[in-house]
């Protein structure tokens, strides 16, 4: 990578690090393409050279989180056979990198409404239970695939249940794990 393009990716990420600090602060609803700018102090012309639209930034937003994320549950389990334990570590990596990371309620509660994200959560969604069939099989489950959609869609609620607690609710987690024999 050149110096030119090591400075676009510094400048993109620089636009991404300040779209989730306003997240945090206005939601998805209420950012804007000038509170954008203004938060990270970059010209409009910048912000569309590298996003294109509001829209394209959300996306781009949403990818990055998750992208982030996803790397941190893989290196988390990464050693671990598939199972059970795999599973509850893996949730406990994605809860714990929910709670470390700015605008992650407005990503997972407010990006639904938005049509370009919408697609991607789908998407992303059907991943993350891909790589959790394993686990479910390795466990017994008789619909193991079924088993791993439903057990995505309890750690994502259990991550805002955290979320708008402001902290871990040990609580919860435990009853994550009762869900698994």
């Amino acid at each position: 990578m050149n110096i030119r393009q090591q400075r676009a990716a510094a400048t993109r990420e620089h636009i991404v690090e300040a779209g989730l600090r306003l997240a945090e602060r206005t939601g998805l609803a209420g950012m804007s393409v000038n509170l954008i700018v203004g938060e990270a102090d970059v010209a409009k012309g910048t912000f569309f050279h590298h996003f294109g639209d509001r829209g394209g930034f959300l996306l781009a937003l949403h990818r990055e989180f998750h992208d982030r994320l996803f790397a941190e549950i893989a290196e988390a389990v990464e050693a671990m056979p598939p199972g059970r334990e795999r599973l509850l570590a893996a949730a406990g990596a994605y809860l714990d990198g929910c709670l470390r990371h700015r605008g992650i309620r407005a990503l997972l509660l407010e990006a639904r409404a938005e049509p370009l994200i919408a697609g991607a959560i789908a998407e992303r969604n059907q991943r993350a239970s891909q790589l959790i069939t394993p686990d479910f099989t390795a466990i017994g489950w008789a619909h193991p695939a079924d088993g791993a959609a439903l057990w995505n869609g309890l750690v994502v609620e259990a991550a805002l249940l955290e979320l708008a607690a402001g902290h871990r609710r040990p609580a919860i987690r435990n009853a994550l794990a009762q869900f698994l024999p």
